[in-house]
């Protein structure tokens, strides 16, 4: 672990990454985890949790998930086979698989995010004022970080 930086002082990059690293760390054992207890791989589990935001294309969730197509094929093809996850052609383009989340994916997806003890408690053990601070702060640095 690292030292506390002094009250005076600001925790430079290099500390902040450090500490992500370690909760992201926390976060993804916590995860494969509870993956597991729902007999799921932890990259099967994270294309649930993807898709519990809404159907992507194959394409889409393959970037999204920053792994190559045939890789992704395999995962969904497994999904598909339990019934957690559909393929639907697109709308627009017959040749675009856009994958949808069935009943039972988001029944799995949510008991996954209910089993994950270490992340919870540690979220719940935050006020209301400083979740919504966490909350601004994630989505500032990862969601909408500043043009340049």
């Amino acid at each position: 672990m690292t030292e506390a930086a002094p009250a005076d002082a600001s925790v430079g990059t290099a500390q902040l990454m450090e500490l992500l690293s370690v909760s992201l760390g926390v976060y993804y054992g916590d995860f494969t985890v509870a993956a597991a207890s729902e007999n799921l791989t932890a990259s099967q589990g994270r294309a649930l949790t993807v898709l519990r935001r809404g159907p992507a294309a194959m394409r889409a969730l393959a970037e999204t998930m920053t792994c190559d197509a045939s890789n992704m094929t395999g995962i969904i093809d497994r999904l598909e086979k339990r019934g957690l996850v559909r393929r639907e052609a697109g709308a627009s383009d017959r040749r675009v698989k856009n994958v949808i989340l069935t009943a039972e994916g988001e029944r799995v997806a949510d008991a996954i995010r209910a089993k994950m003890r270490l992340t919870r408690d540690g979220l719940d053990g935050l006020s209301g004022e400083e979740r919504d601070a966490l909350y601004a702060l994630l989505e500032r640095v990862f969601v909408a970080p500043p043009a340049g």
